[in-house]
């Protein structure tokens, strides 16, 4: 039997979780990294997710079969036949207060011993502000499978700068796909302005976090419209400023149009994946409706649904009539700007 279509696909890292929430409980060694939380939120709107990733042979076998059967495609996943160190740490501070750093202490604090696992552990990021380095996780544009240069749409998640450098104008000449970024923090920086206008000159749509988008330019430019102004003069599409439990800053350049779309007053257990989340949602409703209203308003729910539980799987257990549901109340508390 041949293999499903895959129309969407997420390019991204998959990572080996450890995860203290804000509640002080530690969930060690799951499944995550942001192209599996952006993968499942496309996957609550629609099939054929594919997953671009590198891992290490190290990584854990059995997690692609279980992503698998989930219906989301790996078969985008390049295994390195040599062990890579796919750990991630995050500990919440709060709801919006996240760092990655220190897991000894951070353990302490909660009256644990540090996992043998993050013994060396410094961060997941280093490196991710080289343009022209390629780390061993970063994937090559030339590794993508065949079977995906039909997609969509593709979706940058945070990653590292060569990744974001060297995808978006690969894809243009391959195809004509709807290709989406959610940047690195670890680039977004006034020094970078040149590469970062380069990289958006050839999006349709950029998502930055509100403390990324701020963090880029040396001389703030004035509220966050004003910022997202700037990045639509850059050359992207259209421009969504992801401000966590406010919601999100929806830019449309070519019309200026301007929509605040809150956050879904989701019960909220652990935030981990849900900026991820939202960009999966997102990249579907912009393949599907054209718009970025909806596609932001799609993206909402899939975080919504990501963030009231534990674990990058999650979300795909709820029943689906939440979606409509949620779909239609965020709809009608959408104004504008």
């Amino acid at each position: 039997m041949p293999a499903p279509a895959v129309h969407y696909v997420i390019v991204g890292g998959l990572r080996e979780d450890y995860v203290i929430t804000p509640a002080g409980e530690a969930h060690l060694r799951q499944i995550g990294g942001n192209a599996i939380y952006a993968a499942v939120g496309a996957r609550l709107w629609s099939g054929g997710i594919g997953l671009v990733a590198r891992v290490g042979s190290n990584y854990p076998s059995e997690w692609l079969e279980v992503i698998a059967a989930r219906g989301i495609d790996t078969g985008g996943v390049v295994v390195q036949p040599e062990p890579l160190d796919t750990r991630t740490f995050y500990a919440y501070t709060t709801l919006e207060t996240r760092v990655d750093t220190d897991p000894a202490a951070h353990f302490k604090r909660i009256g644990q011993p540090l996992p043998s696992a993050l013994a060396g552990y410094a961060t997941s990021t280093e490196g991710q502000d080289d343009p022209a380095r390629f780390s061993p996780l970063a994937v090559r544009p030339d590794e993508v499978a065949a079977a995906y240069f039909e997609a969509r749409a593709f979706h940058l998640a945070p990653y590292d700068f060569s990744v974001h450098a060297a995808f978006p104008g690969w894809l243009r000449r391959h195809a004509r796909q709807i290709v989406t970024c959610d940047p690195s923090v670890r680039y977004m920086h006034p020094r970078f302005e040149p590469e970062v206008r380069r990289i958006l000159g050839q999006l349709d749509a950029f998502l930055p976090s509100e403390m990324e988008a701020s963090a880029f330019f040396s001389e703030a430019p004035g509220d966050l419209w004003s910022v997202a102004e700037a990045f639509g003069a850059m050359g992207a599409g259209c421009v969504i400023i992801k401000a966590g439990s406010r919601g999100q800053y929806v830019y449309e350049t070519a019309t200026r149009r301007k929509w605040r779309v809150p956050a879904y007053p989701a019960r909220v257990m652990d935030v981990t994946g849900a900026g991820d989340a939202f960009c999966g949602g997102f990249l579907v409703g912009l393949a599907e409706t054209g718009s970025p209203l909806e596609a932001a308003l799609r993206g909402c729910v899939s975080a919504s649904l990501v963030v009231e539980g534990l674990g990058a799987l999650y979300a795909l257990d709820q029943p689906r009539e939440q979606l409509s549901a949620r779909l239609a109340e965020l709809r009608g508390a959408v104004s504008r700007a």
